[in-house]
């Protein structure tokens, strides 16, 4: 899988930007707020239909701009197919093979990308919400179903969570539709729950042998999912709602005494574990850093295994922020079987053949000023 070419229009501080790239690595050089990182950002909301650095979309139109549109070519398959994201004051429209596709489960995963930026470094001393997101991004890609009932769960949560500030208000008021939200919710929380143990179990395959090789042998990586019910890997999806159905109807004066949803998939978190002590309590930045990028690593394997091709791997300021043997790992990793894309200021620090071969681009102020 590989994007053959993409056109930026109003996208950011491109006025106009269009762009073929080589099926393996490209390079994509700038000085900083240049905009080479607003290109590879381009590339992740083309597969997303939204942004990692911002929830808000009318950031990613050009300032005065009445919209901004990504527009790309991208190889699956043994075919070529358009993908499209438009963005403007009326919301945003998804595009593929030119039909606009009206839930996002129908168009996540048309193309798959893994992105490794700086941020992610704090994939695992960061708060939980990060690894949440990191979960239901990369199970999302692979399982569009998982998008569908992610969604379902997240406006029930919303609204559920707004009657119960109603029902703290008025402590004597009919708590039925509480109950008809609290059963849709476990509906979908059941599915999700069941999904991410799967997620987990094929994530800890493949991390776990790719931490033991960077450290050289020396650590042992383990994953462990703490939910905020007693459920467990070992269950399916009906045997986790009648937990989650005992534990709503305990909880359930608590919840309208508090006013909000007191458990669930939306208060999980993970919790890394190097050589059985919590890496994100007790490790060191380097076993942090090595844990990430284990997990990316793995994330590129796994998506592999679901889809049968490797996804297109986003490395945005990141190799700078590795050291010469975790840098070396991941370009070896890498080398030859997954198209790559690279922002840096330069490449002078970075010796291996895998930059060596690639395509360079230059960016300077939203334009490409040279090409190799």
């Amino acid at each position: 899988m590989y994007i053959e070419e993409i056109t930026l229009t109003h996208y950011r501080n491109y006025d106009q930007l269009s762009v073929s790239f080589d099926k393996k690595i490209n390079v994509i050089i700038g000085e900083n707020a240049q905009g080479k990182t607003n290109l590879m950002e381009a590339i992740y909301v083309l597969a997303f239909t939204k942004s990692h650095r911002t929830p808000r979309d009318k950031e990613l139109i050009q300032w005065d701009a009445e919209y901004g549109k990504i527009e790309g070519r991208v190889f699956k398959r043994n075919q070529s197919f358009p993908l499209e994201v438009i963005f403007s004051n009326k919301g945003k429209k998804a595009k593929f093979n030119h039909i606009e596709q009206k839930r996002l489960s129908e168009y996540i995963g048309a193309m798959n990308v893994v992105m490794f930026a700086p941020e992610d470094l704090n994939l695992v001393k960061g708060s939980p919400s990060e690894r949440r997101k990191f979960f239901d991004m990369e199970i999302g890609q692979t399982q569009p179903i998982y998008i569908y009932h992610l969604g379902q769960y997240q406006r029930i949560l919303k609204e559920r969570n707004a009657l119960l500030k109603e029902l703290q208000r008025q402590p004597q008021a009919d708590p039925t539709m509480l109950r008809v939200y609290t059963d849709q919710l476990i509906d979908h929380a059941s599915i999700i729950l069941e999904r991410r143990f799967l997620f987990l179990q094929k994530l800890r395959n493949w991390a776990q042998p790719i931490h033991e090789g960077i450290s050289r042998g020396y650590e042992q990586l383990n994953i462990d999912y703490d939910a905020s019910v007693d459920v467990s890997e070992d269950m399916d999806s009906e045997k986790i709602k009648i937990v989650l159905e005992e534990y709503f109807n305990k909880i359930e004066s608590k919840e309208i005494e508090r006013g909000t949803t007191l458990v669930g998939p939306h208060r999980d978190d993970l919790i890394f574990y190097v050589n059985d002590k919590n890496v994100q309590t007790f490790g060191s930045q380097g076993q942090q850093r090595t844990t990430a990028l284990s997990l990316k690593l793995a994330e590129i394997e796994l998506i592999y295994e679901e889809v049968g091709e490797y996804p297109i791997l986003l490395l945005d300021d990141v190799l700078s922020e590795l050291d010469d043997y975790r840098q070396s790992h991941l370009l070896n990793t890498i080398q030859g079987k997954v198209q790559t894309f690279v922002t840096t200021t330069s490449v002078d620090g970075i010796a291996h053949d895998t930059i060596s071969q690639a395509e360079i681009f230059t960016i300077h102020n939203g334009y490409l000023v040279e090409e190799r």
